[in-house]
């Protein structure tokens, strides 16, 4: 996660129930996606950006050579040290640091990843400029964001839970922040500004989310991502009888067993 409000918002325990839950609901398939991607260039040495609980960094390091030096970073030192704890099967370096003013020299890595951490910049062309200044010339930016929220089922149907809960002043942040950045017009335009002259590739990559139950997902979605910071403040009812609610909505549309719904992510690939 990285720089803004609501990435400040990933602590407490939720490093905790974001890898227990979310990470296999919806990051882990992405995570292989893009690792994959990534080692296809067999990078002397990656940046990873918005590293999080470290799904992505996993991927890698099991996927590249101990030669291929890993840099994994975050604004968020909670979610780092989550990563660490549960560590890799080779080095890794994690390092603290902001998306927007990265700490590294210029044209230091082969290839800098950023798994679904674009959408939390402040300043999406800043970021991405700063992903190209320490890219060494010939490498490459790989980064994921979510479809618009209609594509991505659990999402919206959680969303549409909590704003039947708390119509007055429903919590959006889901579709606020998560979901807020899929216009692929807009991604280019951005990336154009931060000054990318080559044509980015943007492939459209769904994929299934499955959970064991529809309480799990609803766990994961209200009390695993700052989603629980919005309705803790909305006080009654509280943060697990809307957990509660949550996942019987998701129950009556997904089945009372293991739950199956669709994602989506656009794949973002663009050279220096």
């Amino acid at each position: 996660m990285q720089t803004s409000d609501a990435a400040r918002e990933f602590a407490g325990t939720i490093p905790q129930l974001y890898e227990q839950y979310m990470v296999p609901l919806i990051f882990a398939p992405y995570a292989e996606d893009i690792a994959r991607r990534a080692v296809l260039r067999r990078p002397g040495s990656v940046l990873e950006i918005a590293a999080g609980t470290g799904v992505v960094t996993r991927q890698l390091a099991s996927s590249l050579p101990a030669s291929t030096t890993i840099v994994a970073s975050d604004l968020n030192q909670a979610m780092l040290d989550q990563a660490a704890t549960l560590g890799t099967g080779r080095p890794v370096i994690w390092q603290q640091a902001d998306a927007m003013h990265l700490p590294f020299a210029d044209a230091t890595f082969d290839v800098v990843v950023c798994q679904f951490g674009a959408m939390f910049f402040p300043d999406k062309a800043v970021a991405f400029s700063e992903a190209r200044r320490v890219l060494r010339p010939g490498g490459a930016f790989f980064f994921n964001v979510w479809d618009r929220i209609e594509q991505n089922e659990f999402a919206d149907a959680v969303t549409r839970a909590l704003t039947e809960l708390y119509p007055a002043d429903p919590p959006r942040f889901m579709p606020r922040i998560p979901h807020g950045y899929h216009d692929v017009a807009v991604i280019a335009h951005d990336l154009q500004r931060a000054g990318f002259s080559q044509t980015p590739s943007m492939v459209t990559v769904p994929m299934r989310s499955r959970a064991a139950s529809a309480r799990i997902a609803a766990t994961a979605y209200c009390q695993g991502t700052p989603w629980r910071g919005e309705i803790e403040a909305r006080g009654v009812p509280g943060l697990l009888e809307a957990t509660r609610i949550v996942a019987e909505a998701l129950a009556r549309q997904f089945g009372d067993g293991a739950v199956d719904g669709g994602i989506q992510a656009h794949v973002v690939t663009v050279e220096r």
